[in-house]
């Protein structure tokens, strides 16, 4: 293992099959620190890649590590790694105290470091007040978060969080957000899976986009924006004159679609040459034929983005 690997989560040629059914096939991933967000439908493959990193599934084909250590080897993993599930599983009658305290305690840490950890994690997820209430009474967006301070409690460098915005008022997204940065910040790997994309557009240093089983795009959402040469890039242009505008760009032949705004105060563009296009528009704006309001890039974004890649693997190609 070279030192790049053993400060990465890395997944080489992985393939898990249930049976005859497909998991995910042939991903080959290379995770850096920071938030990284899975995304896709229900049945993409999200959870299973979790499971995979966190040693409840073993690959059917391929290696995987996580900051150098297999997850075959749980002792060893678990002292770097947090993992929070999608699922409530609690044990009955427990304090949201107890309930952290009793995994800070699994992980062999002497009774007052355990209480320490146990209330420095429940400050971070703002639960101190119900740190003495039974986990049964707390509300789901509680259960959220106690869960969440039971992964982060013992200061892993590797946090592995399915779904941990389900069922939490927008206040406290906002809060939880703001944790994932700051930890991210202080250079911990957060891989998080979520289905509302324009949060994990705002939060996320990168994206993983799957589909069916295959992993269809990595990186930056913008950087995967520009790998899509063969998608037409939608421009909306806010003016005085859009038929004026239209009849411009059409001569020029830089555009596969030009249509008016309801509004008639804009046009929407389609452009596979977006460099040429803005070059054109700065030319009208010195003629003095069209004033131009604004410009805005209209699928510049994570939703946009994942539309058109998984409309593209539905129609039969792999991105």
């Amino acid at each position: 293992m070279n030192e790049a690997s053993s400060q990465m989560i890395v997944f080489e040629d992985v393939s898990k099959f249930y049976g005859e059914i497909l998991g995910v096939n042939r991903v080959n991933l290379s995770i850096a620190h920071g938030i990284t967000s899975l995304v896709g439908p229900n049945g993409a493959g999200k959870t299973t890649l979790m499971n995979l990193m966190t040693g409840l599934l073993r690959p059917t084909r391929g290696q995987i590590s996580i900051l150098g250590i297999s997850p075959g080897e749980p002792e060893e993993l678990f002292r770097s790694v947090g993992y929070c599930s999608q699922f409530d599983s609690f044990p009955r009658g427990v304090t949201g105290r107890e309930f952290i305290n009793m995994f800070l305690s699994v992980h062999g840490m002497a009774k007052d470091e355990a209480d320490e950890l146990t209330m420095k994690a429940l400050e971070r997820v703002n639960l101190v007040a119900a740190a003495e209430k039974k986990v049964a009474a707390y509300s789901k967006g509680m259960r959220q978060r106690v869960r969440l301070a039971q992964a982060v409690a013992h200061n892993p460098s590797v946090l592995i969080l399915d779904e941990p915005l389900n069922g939490l008022d927008p206040m406290a997204r906002a809060e939880t957000i703001r944790l994932f940065r700051q930890l991210a910040d202080e250079g911990l790997h957060l891989v998080i899976s979520s289905h509302i994309l324009h949060e994990v557009d705002m939060m996320s240093d990168s994206v993983v986009l799957l589909n069916n089983g295959y992993v269809v795009a990595e990186g930056d959402v913008r950087d995967v924006r520009d790998e899509m040469e063969e998608h037409p890039m939608q421009v909306l242009v806010r003016c005085d004159h859009p038929t004026t505008l239209a009849a411009r760009v059409f001569e020029q032949d830089l555009v596969v679609e030009a249509r008016i705004h309801e509004d008639r105060g804009g046009l929407f563009i389609k452009t596979r040459d977006a460099d040429k296009f803005y070059l054109l528009l700065n030319e009208v704006v010195a003629e003095g034929s069209v004033q131009i309001e604004s410009v805005t890039p209209v699928d510049d974004d994570l939703s946009a983005v994942y539309r058109y890649l998984i409309g593209s693997e539905t129609e039969g190609s792999r991105v």
